[in-house]
C-alpha cells in the first residue's frame, strides 16, 4: 500500500460516538496517523462529518428526527465545535473548507476550490472539509459525506481514499446476523453482487451506510483512486497503513489517477484557445516541468473562459506542445501576457493565480 496524497473521510460514529457532542476517543489515533504521515512527506486532507451531532445536545429539537432548519441551526454551532476539537490534536494548523454540491458544479468555483487545497497543502495546512448544511438545499447537497469525499478526492488529484467508519470493511454477510460472516479484504470491480452486501446503517445520527461508501469507491475508483473502508475505532488499523498493510476492505482502482487524469487532458478535453510561448517558457515546460508563467506567453488567441482547456503552442516551431486546464479568461490573459507573476494584481486588481496554467493541470503531448 502506497499513498502521497490521500483524502481521510472520518464519519459522525467516530467523531461523536455517544451523541452528546464532540470527543477525542477516536479521534487521537486518527489524528496521530495523520501526524505521522506528514512527517513522512505525505499530504493529507480530512473530510469531517460530526457538525450536526456535535451541535445535536445546544439546540433544542425533542425529536429523534430534526426538522431540516433544525438540523441546519445544529451543524452551525456543531460545526464550530467540531473545527476546534480537531484543531486541538494537531502542532500544525487546519483550515476549513465547506462546500456544496453547487461548489463543485460551478466551473470557476471546482477551480478556486483545487487551487485553495494546492496552496494549504503546499503551506503544510490541514484542509479539513464539511459539506455546508447551514446553506445548502436538497439539490445542492451531495448528500453525505462519503459521496463529498470522493468528489474531494477527485478536485484535489489524490491518489488514495480512506474511508473511516465504525465498521472494518465489506463483508459478505451482515456481521450483525452473522459473526461468522467474512471480510472481503479486496475488490476488483464493483458490481450488483457487490451493492447486495451493504446493509443499512443502524446508526440515527449519520446520513449514510455502506451503500454510500460503496458508491464513494465506484466514483473513486473509477477515476484511478486507491480506496479503503477501514474501522477508525481501531488505533491497530492505522499501525497496519503505517507498515503499507491493508486492515479493511481495498478497492482496486482501474487506473493510475495522474495517468487517468492525463488521459482525461489529453483525449477527452475539448480546447477552447490557445497560447503561444517565447523559447524561455517552452524550455521550462518541455525540460524542467515547470508550470506556465504569464511571463513566457507571447500571444493569446480564442476566446476562452477560466477552467477551459486551451492548446499551448511553441512560438518559434509552432508546434503544439501541450494542452492544459487555463486559470484565466482570454481577456485577462491578454493584459498579463509578458508580464512577471509579481505584476499581476498591478495589471488586474487582484492575483487569482500566479500560473496561467499549473503543471498538475497540464498534459504534454509526445509528438515533441
Amino acid at each position: 500500500m502506497k499513498f502521497n496524497r490521500v483524502v481521510i473521510k472520518v464519519g459522525s460514529a467516530l467523531v461523536a460516538p455517544d451523541t452528546k457532542g464532540c470527543s477525542g476517543k477516536y479521534l487521537l489515533a486518527i489524528a496521530r496517523f495523520i501526524t505521522q504521515c506528514q512527517q513522512a512527506g505525505k499530504e493529507i486532507i480530512l473530510v469531517s462529518s460530526g457538525s450536526v451531532a456535535a451541535g445535536r445536545g445546544l439546540i433544542a429539537h425533542g425529536s429523534p428526527n430534526p426538522s431540516i432548519p433544525t438540523k441546519q441551526a445544529m451543524a452551525a454551532v456543531g460545526q464550530m465545535k467540531m473545527m476546534a476539537n480537531w484543531q486541538r490534536f494537531f502542532d500544525v494548523p487546519c483550515s476549513q473548507l465547506l462546500i456544496t454540491h453547487g461548489d463543485l458544479k460551478d466551473r470557476q468555483r471546482y477551480i478556486n476550490i483545487k487551487n485553495t487545497l494546492r496552496i494549504l497543502l503546499e503551506n503544510g495546512v490541514i484542509p479539513i472539509v464539511n459539506e455546508n448544511d447551514t446553506v445548502a438545499t436538497d439539490e445542492l447537497k451531495v448528500g453525505d459525506n462519503d459521496n463529498l469525499a470522493a468528489l474531494v478526492a477527485l478536485v484535489s488529484e489524490a491518489d488514495s481514499l480512506f474511508i473511516l467508519s465504525d465498521v472494518d470493511g465489506v463483508f459478505e454477510q451482515d456481521p450483525r446476523i452473522n459473526p461468522q460472516a467474512k471480510l472481503i479484504t479486496e475488490i476488483a470491480k464493483i458490481d450488483d453482487s457487490i451493492y447486495a452486501m451493504a446493509g443499512a446503517t443502524n446508526n440515527h445520527i449519520a446520513t449514510g451506510g455502506m451503500k454510500t461508501k460503496i458508491q464513494a469507491a465506484e466514483k473513486a475508483v473509477e477515476n484511478g483512486i486507491e480506496t479503503y473502508i477501514l474501522n477508525g475505532s481501531r488505533s491497530e488499523v492505522f499501525e497496519k497503513l503505517v507498515h503499507g498493510e491493508n486492515p479493511g476492505t481495498h478497492f482496486v482502482a482501474q487506473e493510475g489517477a495522474k495517468r487517468a487524469r492525463k488521459h482525461w487532458l489529453k483525449h477527452t478535453l475539448k480546447s477552447n484557445g490557445k497560447v503561444t510561448l517565447d523559447h524561455g517558457a517552452v524550455n521550462a515546460l518541455t525540460k524542467k516541468g515547470a508550470s506556465l508563467l504569464p511571463s513566457g506567453v507571447i500571444d493569446v488567441t480564442g476566446e476562452f473562459k477560466v477552467g477551459d482547456c486551451i492548446d499551448i503552442i511553441d512560438g518559434q516551431s509552432n508546434r503544439h506542445i501541450a494542452k492544459g486546464i487555463c486559470q484565466y479568461n482570454y481577456r485577462d490573459l491578454k493584459r498579463i501576457q509578458g508580464k512577471k507573476s509579481d505584476e499581476i494584481s498591478i495589471l488586474l486588481g487582484c492575483c487569482p493565480s500566479k500560473v496561467v496554467i499549473h503543471r498538475d493541470d497540464m498534459v504534454m503531448l509526445s509528438n515533441i
